[in-house]
């Protein structure tokens, strides 16, 4: 098929070299405008437009894609079908009734749950036992599309979202490729969603950052877990922030107030007490350092039991 793909992060890194790799034409990459990061300030391009320059694809990257102008120039690519993966912009009429096979998504999550802009870190810091991908016929909606397919996964308790990204890109560029051949030899599926049913996954803001420590250990640990590598919790250690990356739900039985550390061990990590239960912080990152282990930390900033981790902004 000759194909229009629209994507950004390294989510949508892994279907674009499946396309490519499966022979298909890629017409263009669309992808956002590059945008400065860091403490630097420096421009950077998304995953996505690094990888269309490495297999020197013609790329756009319009700040607002439905823009009659940009419509047009895409038209006139003449593609077959618009492939959209984690773009960052909803897709209208026009360009969704652009191509003759339209435009199709592959959503992070298994449709109709987890309906939004964080469908993976939302399973994991809800707890989720599984999850999925979902490839889907757009329409104007959000992720409302009727279904062409979908494939699952279990969320094992010491995955983060970095984890099940990884392996979530890998199914739904697998999956990506037999839809479109379903498609092209007219055997597709196109399963409506119930939308009764649908629960969503909001775009992830500052105060979703910030660990609570008077929710349970389970609580506490899905949300760390939920939120590494990217884009973080934190809590806050001698009045400065202490990031956090890694953890495991406490077995012992000692308590104390929410945020209370109750042991160092060298082994361990920092034990910590929740509103119940308890948990290990593993990895930590006070502020200006890189990520380090709890060992590590115990050893360079002499954390001790008795100690508090606060709930909250800095």
């Amino acid at each position: 098929m000759r194909i229009v793909y629209m994507g950004s992060p390294d989510f949508a890194v892994r279907p674009l070299e499946a396309l490519i790799g499966a022979g298909h034409e890629i017409a263009a990459v669309i992808t956002q405008p590059d945008r400065p990061k860091g403490r630097g300030g420096k421009v950077q391009f998304t995953p996505v437009k690094d990888a269309a320059l490495a297999h020197n694809l013609p790329i756009m990257q319009p700040a607002r894609v439905n823009e009659a102008e940009v419509v047009a120039e895409i038209a006139a690519l003449k593609p077959d079908i618009l492939v959209v993966v984690a773009f960052g912009q909803l897709l209208k009429k026009p360009l969704l009734e652009l191509a003759p096979y339209g435009a199709v998504n592959i959503h992070g999550s298994l449709l109709p749950y987890y309906r939004g802009a964080a469908p993976i870190h939302w399973a994991l810091i809800n707890g989720e036992k599984e999850t999925g991908v979902t490839i889907m016929y757009m329409d104007e909606g959000m992720d409302t599309g009727d279904m062409i397919a979908s494939m699952q996964m279990p969320i094992f308790d010491n995955y983060n979202v970095g984890d099940v990204y990884e392996k979530l890109s890998d199914m739904g560029a697998e999956l990506l490729l037999q839809s479109l051949h379903d498609m092209k030899i007219g055997v597709a599926r196109r399963t409506p969603q119930n939308h009764a049913i649908a629960t969503y996954a909001p775009l992830l803001k500052k105060e979703h950052e910030e660990i609570h420590w008077e929710r349970t250990a389970e609580e506490v640990h899905n949300h760390i877990r939920g939120m590494y590598p990217f884009p973080t919790v934190h809590t806050i250690y001698g009045g400065k922030r202490l990031k956090v990356g890694a953890s495991a739900v406490g077995t012992e039985t000692m308590s104390g107030n929410p945020g209370e550390v109750l042991a160092v061990d060298k082994e361990k990590g920092i034990l910590v007490a929740c509103g119940k239960g308890n948990v290990w912080l593993k990895l930590v990152q006070p502020e200006g350092k890189k990520m380090m282990s709890a060992q590590d930390f115990i050893r360079g900033y002499g954390i001790k039991q008795g100690d508090r981790l606060e709930s909250g902004k800095n």
